[in-house]
C-alpha cells in the first residue's frame, strides 16, 4: 500500500530516485528523473514551491534571538520537565524576555508545569497572545484552546503542522519594549515525526540557534536518543549538547544519590564522546521536582539546596555560555 503522508518542503526524502528534483520544485513527480520513484504520486498532488507562510513566520520571530528547540527520540525523559525549568531559570534575569512553544499537541503538559493551565488565550489585532506566567515569561499550548484537561486532540499530521503553523505566524511574540524576544523554547514529543519536521521546517528561513537533547543513562532510552541525533544531522540542526536525565536519586532525607537507571552501555556520557557532543551535564531524580512540576513552580527557587538543582544550573549556564558567547 502506497504511503500517502505529505512530504515536508526542503526535503529529499531517503527513498528518492538519484535524480529527484526535490519536492519544492514545479516538475516534483513529473520530471523523466521521477519515474518508478515510490514518491512520484504525492509530489505530482501536494503543492509546489516554496511554503509562502515561511516569510511571514521569519519576519514575526525577526526580533527572536535565540530558538531552542528541546528534543529527544524516547517519551518519558523528562523533556517537558527539563523545558520548564530552563524557561523558569532564564526568566530569572529580568532583563531576559522569555518564549516557550509547547509543540506537544496530542500531550501538552507544559502549562501544567508552568502553572497555567486554566487560562485561557486572548486575540487582539496583533494576533493571539500567549499567557503569561510572569511579566517576562509567556507561554502558547494547544491546552489553552480544550474545553477541559481531560479532552484528547486526536488529530492527523497536516492539522498538528497547521496549529504550530499558527503558533509561530499568529502569535505575538513582541515581549519586549522594542518587540524582543531573547529566547523561544520549543517543547516537543518523542521521536521524529510530524511535528518535528514542521517546526524545523518553518524556522529555516529564521533559523535554529540549536537543540538540547534529553535522555536518561539506561540503553533503551539512548538507542532512541541516538535516532533523535542522525535526525537533527540530517536536518541540519545544531546540537548544543545532552542532558543526562534521571542519572541517579537524591535521598530526601540525607541528601545521598544513587543510581536508579543502570547505564549498562554506558550511558549519555559514553554516548556522548562516541558521537563528538558536548554532555551539558547530569540532573539526579529528586521527588522534588515532581512535586514542583505539579505544583507549577520553579524547583531551583523552592529547592535550591538540591543536588539536583545544582544539576540544572551548572546546566543552564553551559547553555547560556555556548548560546552566548560574548556575555
Amino acid at each position: 500500500m502506497a504511503d500517502n503522508t505529505a512530504i515536508p518542503q526542503g526535503t529529499v526524502p531517503e527513498n528518492a530516485n538519484d535524480h529527484c528534483p526535490g519536492p519544492e520544485s514545479e516538475a516534483a513527480g513529473r520530471a523523466a528523473g521521477c519515474e518508478g520513484c515510490p514518491n512520484q504520486e504525492i509530489c505530482s498532488t501536494q503543492a509546489s514551491g516554496p511554503d509562502p507562510d515561511l516569510s511571514i513566520v521569519a519576519e514575526r520571530l525577526a526580533n527572536v534571538t535565540h530558538k531552542i528547540l528541546i528534543l529527544s527520540g524516547k517519551g518519558g525523559v523528562g523533556k517537558s520537565t527539563f523545558t520548564g525549568q530552563l524557561a523558569f531559570a532564564l526568566a530569572s534575569d529580568a532583563n531576559k524576555e522569555i518564549g516557550v512553544v509547547d509543540i506537544d499537541i496530542c500531550g501538552p503538559s507544559l502549562p501544567r508545569i508552568m502553572g497555567c493551565e486554566r487560562e485561557e488565550i486572548h486575540r487582539s489585532a496583533d494576533g493571539w497572545s500567549p499567557v503569561y506566567v510572569q511579566d517576562n515569561l509567556g507561554v502558547m499550548s494547544i491546552a489553552f484552546m480544550l474545553p477541559d484537561e481531560e479532552s484528547a486532540v486526536i488529530w492527523r499530521g497536516p492539522k498538528k503542522n497547521g496549529m504550530i503553523k499558527q503558533f509561530l505566524k499568529d502569535v505575538d511574540w513582541g515581549a519586549g519594549a522594542d518587540g524582543r524576544l531573547d529566547y523561544m523554547l520549543f517543547d516537543t514529543p518523542p521521536g521524529t515525526s510530524d511535528e518535528h519536521l514542521s517546526v524545523v521546517q518553518l524556522l529555516r528561513e529564521s533559523g535554529i540557534t540549536g537543540a538540547v537533547i534529553v535522555t536518561t543513562p539506561q540503553e533503551v532510552a539512548i538507542q532512541d536518543v541516538r535516532k533523535e541525533i542522525d535526525f537533527c544531522r540530517k536536518a541540519g540542526v545544531p546540537i548544543i549538547g545532552v542532558v543526562e536525565n534521571m542519572s541517579g536519586f537524591v535521598c530526601p532525607s540525607c541528601n545521598g544519590e544513587s543510581r536508579i537507571f543502570y547505564p549498562t552501555t554506558g550511558g549519555a556520557s559514553a554516548m556522548c564522546k562516541e558521537l563528538d557532543i558536548p554532555l551539558l551535564g547530569s540532573i539526579p531524580l529528586d521527588p522534588s521536582i515532581g512535586r514542583a512540576c505539579d505544583f507549577g513552580s520553579s524547583f531551583i527557587d523552592t529547592c535550591a539546596d538540591s543536588p539536583a538543582a545544582a544539576a540544572y544550573i551548572q546546566i543552564i549556564d553551559k547553555i547560556k555560555q555556548i548560546v552566548e558567547p560574548s556575555t
